[in-house]
């Protein structure tokens, strides 16, 4: 593939999960090597530092389980605003975060990035979770659970989190390996345009011919397409560095064909990298892989791979 301009967006958010830690995020996809990775596949990297929270944001709502709101709203305004400008000035931003929370701002600036383009952004969804709750249907509060039903226009958030100036349409939205639904979002899934894939029908059918499809549906729109990588789509015995472990998640091997298969179609713009929480970590293992992975999206062939111990 081309060299590309990549930017590196610390994105050190914890506000949308129960459990503290994925704050230290950002910090160790740079010390697991992000920047290097990228360097040694040709690629240009300008690391941005981490951002920083709008701190004036305020909110109420009347769903008493909800918590942080304030903070992740303050989230979600920086981000926005960080996402967009990042995507305007260089090829391929990179969003190191942090919980998924983060995905209230970086896919609405991508979005705006794409439309000011004239180009549809398509966004592909790597997690257990289909985070598809509105601020009305969470029980548990955790605001890492709604960035899909707000980027894709749903109703029930406004007045609360930012005005979305760039919405992605649901039937641009392909999810992979979702293994963990709520009632309440199993209901908005049967009767939404989004394209989910569980891990019963990956299983059953493999990962080449959905993901096939929907990249040649990029491919005929001319689209941009966003990754959202969460470390819960992923086998916990192979990425412990998480605080919502689900079993049954994809393999080492299906991980990286996903990301191999992405980068041939050439279609990728930007990624997010989330729910990577250090403190629960193997001596690094997950940061590794998440940037192992992230190295075969941007070119990295199996017959490149080096040898590593352990």
């Amino acid at each position: 593939m081309r060299a590309l301009d990549c930017a590196l967006v610390g994105a050190p958010v914890q506000s949308g999960a129960s459990q503290p830690g994925c704050g230290m995020g950002p910090d160790a996809f740079r010390t697991a090597g992000l920047d290097g990775v990228l360097r040694s596949l040709g690629h240009q990297v300008s690391d941005l530092g981490n951002i920083v929270p709008d701190k004036d944001a305020t909110a109420r709502h009347p769903n008493q389980a909800i918590r942080r709101l304030d903070e992740t709203i303050g989230w979600a305004r920086s981000l926005e605003k960080a996402a967009y400008q990042a995507a305007r000035t260089a090829d391929f931003p990179i969003f190191m975060g942090g919980d998924h929370s983060l995905a209230i701002g970086t896919v609405p600036g991508v979005a705006r990035n794409a439309a000011d383009n004239d180009r549809e952004l398509f966004v592909l969804w790597l997690d257990a979770h289909p985070d598809i709750h509105t601020l009305d249907t969470t029980k548990s509060g955790n605001l890492h659970g709604t960035p899909v039903a707000y980027f894709t226009g749903e109703d029930g958030f406004e007045g609360v989190y930012p005005s979305l100036q760039t919405s992605v349409r649901p039937e641009n939205v392909c999810m992979m390996g979702i293994r963990s639904v709520d009632t309440a979002e199993n209901e908005k899934l049967v009767h939404s345009a989004i394209d989910v894939h569980d891990m019963r029908s990956l299983d059953e059918f493999g990962i080449v011919r959905p993901l096939r499809s929907f990249l040649e549906k990029v491919r005929k729109a001319d689209g941009a397409l966003h990754v959202s990588l969460d470390v819960d789509f992923l086998e916990p015995d192979i990425a412990p560095g998480v605080g919502t472990t689900v079993p049954g998640g994809a393999t080492f091997r299906e991980a990286h064909l996903i990301m191999e298969m992405l980068c041939d179609s050439g279609r990728v713009t930007s990624l997010d990298l989330v729910e990577l929480n250090p403190f629960l970590d193997d001596r690094g293992r997950t940061a590794k892989l998440m940037v192992d992975l992230c190295a075969s999206l941007l070119g990295r062939k199996v017959l490149d791979r080096p040898t590593r111990s352990f």
